[in-house]
């Protein structure tokens, strides 16, 4: 199985793709497909997010390209820039995790917040979209640089098996 730990800048070639929804990159150890359909194991450190266009690599050196995968999501828009911060204070308000781009805001699908929105004079449609929301204040993180240019994300664990619910022994 291709373990993947560190992060690199940039690549020659990518060897793979791997398509996560944000809730597992979001994940500190994960035992994932790649589109291809080999098995990998990703390490990182606690509190490290996946982005989309990571490029994560192992001791076999091949890239791999980390893709968000569309989930259900709401789209929010609002008539005045005013409404729209209201809408990002509720959310905050309640520590929902919200993408913020340019005149809008998208969440994971959750029908409680939908009407809440709603009743703030929102705009919500359903969408199947990458999910990548704002990392916050505090967020960010560190590593340890290693020969080649790359990033540790976590200690790289000896003979350790990540294992599946569905796996036998």
């Amino acid at each position: 199985m291709l373990t993947l730990h560190t992060k690199l800048s940039s690549a020659e070639s990518i060897a793979g793709t791997l398509v996560l929804p944000y809730e597992l990159r979001e994940k500190c150890r994960l035992r994932a497909s790649l589109e291809s359909g080999e098995e990998v194991a990703v390490f990182t450190v606690r509190g490290t997010v996946l982005r989309d266009g990571d490029l994560l690599t192992g001791e076999d050196r091949r890239v791999i390209r980390v893709v968000a995968a569309p989930e259900p999501t709401y789209l929010v828009r609002c008539g005045d820039a005013h409404t729209l911060l209201r809408c990002a204070f509720h959310l905050g308000n309640r520590h929902t995790q919200a993408q913020v781009g340019d005149g809008f805001l998208r969440i994971r699908a959750d029908a409680v917040l939908k009407e809440m929105l709603l009743g703030l004079g929102a705009s919500v449609s359903e969408e199947m979209a990458a999910f990548e929301p704002e990392a916050g204040a505090y967020g960010g993180g560190h590593g340890h640089h290693h020969d080649g240019g790359g990033l540790a994300l976590a200690p790289i664990p000896l003979r350790q098996k990540i294992h599946r619910p569905g796996d036998t022994q």
